[in-house]
């Protein structure tokens, strides 16, 4: 559905973001967009979606260029972005003006997200706090039906109970004609919902892996004090840490910690997760 094909871009004659990055993305799949701050995570996803243009290199999106913006591809993705502009109109208002740009929009499917999260249709989106502007306009995107669903950080300003219903919702619309991108650094909040990882560090995807792969290769378990980790982390009961899983065992992928093991010894993740 995505292809990304020796992509170099640079923001001005800033230093480059990326040269020569590869990423293919697959319907069927919900992907974890991971990354430290400051390493494209958000600039890969204008690049899909149509909203920057590569110095080099080639996107394709839905089978066409994006950046020509063809009505027959901007139908068919949403873009959720982190910041959130809210115009000073209800979503009454908001669905009047919008929804007729998506041809398969749902009015029954916003009732039903709106409902879920709690929100009226008459109070005007601006006047929202943070949390209830993001649901809003998570719960529109959902509405759309768009085979491809681009999220920025969605879970950023909602509360504990909103992360809760946004996962129920998520894992909800996940169909095999559907692709689910979701760049986050809070990992925690999208456990059992991913079910692809790519990891994106110093310009370079390090993974592009499902998470069934990651656990039958990667063993996520207590450290003894003979066992060599390829990454560990310190708390009170002694070490956690990842290690190749050279005897079929089976364990529960921790996101956090393959992810600080990803960059913190990328060539050996990169090595064990390509053998």
């Amino acid at each position: 559905m995505i292809k990304l094909s020796n992509i170099q871009f640079s923001y001005g004659r800033g230093p480059k973001v990326f040269d020569n990055l590869n990423l293919d993305l697959d319907k069927g799949h919900i992907y974890g967009l991971l990354g430290r701050n400051g390493m494209g995570k958000s600039t890969i996803l204008k690049l899909i979606s149509g909203m920057i243009f590569p110095q080099a290199g080639t996107v394709e999106t839905i089978g066409v260029d994006p950046s020509k913006r063809l009505p027959s591809m901007m139908t068919q993705l949403y873009y959720v972005p982190e910041e959130i502009y809210t115009p000073s109109v209800s979503m009454t208002e908001f669905v009047k003006h919008n929804a007729p740009f998506y041809v398969n929009f749902s009015h029954e499917d916003l009732r039903i997200y709106m409902s879920e999260f709690e929100l009226s249709f008459d109070k005007k989106i601006s006047s929202m706090s943070l949390g209830q502007k993001k649901k809003a306009i998570i719960a529109f995107a959902l509405a759309c039906r768009t085979p491809l669903l681009i999220m920025d950080e969605p879970t950023n300003g909602l509360d504990i109970p909103s992360k809760s219903q946004f996962r129920k919702i998520i894992s909800g619309i996940a169909t095999d004609d559907k692709c689910i991108i979701i760049s986050t650094h809070q990992v925690r909040d999208l456990e059992n919902l991913i079910d692809t990882l790519v990891v994106l560090e110093g310009s370079e995807i390090i993974a592009n892996t499902s998470i069934y792969d990651i656990g039958k290769k990667l063993i996520f378990k207590a450290v003894e004090p003979d066992e060599t980790a390829i990454y560990s982390e310190g708390n009170v009961r002694g070490a956690w840490g990842v290690i190749e899983n050279t005897h079929n065992e089976e364990s529960k992928v921790d996101i956090e910690l393959f992810f600080n093991a990803a960059i913190s010894q990328p060539e050996i993740i990169k090595n064990i997760l390509n053998k």
